[in-house]
């Protein structure tokens, strides 16, 4: 038996040190999440694609919309760095749900509506498409991935139920398509089964995710991390829509009347149906029997305009009690695809239920998601939970004009906490430009348009006659004038026709075309409205030709500095060429200047106006 006298129990200590520390030399560190300034940065040992792990499977939903008889099943992929299956590391997931990865239909115009055609008449059918499925195994997608897995996330990608590699099919706002990504969330939590086939019995078990999920995407895919947001799913910490469509309804009709997205003239609601059905061809009979040929021809209405309870089931806002993920929204302020009031009312909504809220508006077009560096702190708050304070400071976002978009000035608060509404009123001056101004007009006088869709808005905003719309016109802006907010307008207008579209655009003259134009330095925006809803957008009533009625309705939103020089201009026409039915020209519509009125949201108020335009 050894002797433990002092000597010996320093060697006994010494060995042991020294094994001690050679044993953690041969052993690898874990490699975990970094963070600095409150973002995730990229960590080496997440940084090489070659070890990524890419797996597909499907996940079971708790529904069946392809007829089978069986719950549909949604195609998911993988991506995530090694560690989280070598050493059991365990990260949050940024989730990317889409119906486009599988490939769209074509756009030829023969699968739109006509817009020639008669107000209150039966459109004329149109040709249906069928998408020529494309895609590879394992990967549904690249998006996003090399942003955020090399930050330690783990990215996801699914599509849409009856689109790709996933049974169902699409309803395009329907229930399923927010029950669909809430499954996704469920099985990332242990809450819903997940497949390694389409239909056998095998399971894959989602062990590498906390269960804390994030989710993006611009357009149809920024419309998605709503739609799941609306189940009030656990687990679903944060999302960032960019431009997203928020209501069918708002996308395809203004007011009552049957309105067109920018740059696509004639599409509706069946015809976003035909573009993104990429499911199983053996499938697509089903689907378009009894989703595209019964409900949307049944529900969509392109007759009166109307907002009916097909349009009410496909409207978000109506959605909103369960919704608790904190959001982050973008959008330009120039999107006439999904115009920017889509993103606003969601937004409202969420801070009214006092929600963490931010809202990223750039002046561009449609997409644009806020700088990665707000993003990527967004994802560290909610999936992370680093407290960086993101959630603090300014709600609001915005890029001014002429500024880099990666560069927002930021704000109180969404519509500018220093606007004020401020009332103008018209003068009389067709064909050619009546007035615009802040005080009160008696006039009397009554002034005539002729409808002709021959002539599109830039045309006759540029015109100084015309028969074809009429134009208020103010003072040159003797400073600048910053809009924020919500135009409204009231028109008191008489038809010859019982029915007749109307239009408005709110610009900036004169009309800027040379080479150093700016999207911000024309139409600053508009709005458009069906007169036989002068009442309530549910209910069409005729007009009674002759008759004079008060139309109110709300122009996009917008924030927007016109600068001095510039003179601000109403003009009032029927048939908007690029976003409205072309009825046959000849309508006229009498407007009554006293009972018409603009009312802006400035800066400043009454006061800055009026100093604006002395």
């Amino acid at each position: 038996m050894m002797k433990w006298n002092i000597k010996t129990f320093v060697r006994f200590f010494l060995f042991v040190a020294v094994f001690s520390g050679y044993a953690q030399k041969g052993k690898t560190a874990t490699a975990q999440p970094v963070f600095k300034d409150g973002e995730a940065q990229v960590v080496d040992a997440f940084n090489n694609p070659e070890t990524w792990i890419r797996e597909d499977l499907w996940v079971e939903t708790e529904f069946d919309t392809d007829g089978d008889g069986k719950l549909d099943r949604m195609h998911v992929d993988v991506t995530r760095p090694p560690q989280t299956e070598t050493e059991g590391l365990k990260l949050p997931v940024v989730y990317i749900t889409s119906p486009y990865f599988a490939g769209v239909a074509s756009n030829d115009k023969k699968y739109f509506w006509d817009v020639k055609q008669e107000l209150g008449a039966t459109p004329k059918p149109h040709e249906h498409p069928e998408v020529q499925r494309r895609g590879e195994r394992p990967i549904i997608s690249s998006t996003q991935i090399d942003l955020w897995v090399p930050r330690g996330y783990v990215v996801v990608h699914s599509s849409s139920p009856g689109t790709g590699l996933s049974q169902g099919s699409p309803t395009v706002g329907g229930d399923n398509e927010s029950l669909a990504p809430k499954a996704v969330i469920d099985w990332l939590n242990g809450r819903a089964d997940g497949y390694k086939t389409p239909y056998g019995d095998e399971k894959v078990e989602a062990y590498w995710s906390t269960g804390k999920v994030g989710m993006t995407g611009t357009s149809y895919n920024g419309t998605l991390p709503i739609a799941a947001a609306t189940t009030g799913v656990d687990g679903l910490e944060a999302i960032i829509p960019v431009a997203p469509n928020t209501s069918y309804y708002h996308y395809y009709r203004s007011n009552g009347l049957v309105r067109s997205p920018g740059g696509y003239l004639g599409e509706d609601i069946d015809v976003l149906y035909d573009f993104i059905h990429s499911g199983d061809e053996s499938k697509r009979a089903y689907g378009n029997k009894t989703v595209r040929d019964t409900e949307m021809k049944n529900g969509q209405d392109r007759v009166t305009g109307d907002y009916n309870k097909f349009w009410e089931g496909r409207d978000y806002l109506n959605e909103m009690k369960p919704f608790k993920a904190a959001l982050f929204m973008s959008h330009g302020f120039n999107d006439w695809n999904v115009m920017p009031e889509h993103s606003y009312r969601i937004f409202k909504a969420a801070k009214d239920k006092g929600l963490p809220v931010k809202i990223y508006y750039h002046q561009n077009g449609h997409g644009g998601p806020p700088p990665f560096s707000m993003m990527n702190k967004w994802f560290t708050k909610y999936l992370h939970g680093k407290d960086n304070g993101i959630e603090n400071g300014p709600e609001a976002w915005i890029v001014r004009e002429r500024d880099d978009r990666q560069k927002p000035t930021p704000y109180e608060a969404y519509p500018n906490p220093d606007a004020a509404p401020v009332t103008l009123s018209l003068s009389p001056g067709a064909p050619g430009h009546g007035g615009l101004g802040i005080d009160k007009q008696s006039s009397g006088k009554k002034e005539p348009l002729v409808d002709n869709y021959s002539f599109d808005g830039s045309t006759l905003a540029k015109a100084e006659y015309s028969d074809h719309r009429l134009l208020y016109v103010s003072e040159p802006l003797k400073e600048d004038i910053h809009i924020s907010g919500i135009p409204e307008i009231t028109v008191k207008m008489a038809s010859s026709k019982p029915a007749a579209n109307l239009s408005v655009w709110l610009v900036s003259l004169p009309w800027n075309e040379g080479r150093n134009t700016k999207i911000t330095d024309n139409i600053i925006t508009r709005g458009w409205a069906d007169p036989q809803n002068y009442k309530s957008i549910k209910k069409s009533i005729p007009l009674k030709p002759g008759k004079f009625y008060e139309v109110t309705f709300k122009l996009q939103p917008d924030d927007q500095v016109i600068p001095k020089g510039q003179q601000l201009g109403l003009m009032i026409f029927s048939s908007d060429r690029e976003y409205t039915l072309w009825p046959q020209p000849g309508t006229e519509l009498t407007i009554d200047l006293e009972g018409t009125q603009l009312t802006l949201p400035v800066v400043g108020g009454t006061e800055q106006l009026k100093k604006a335009l002395k």
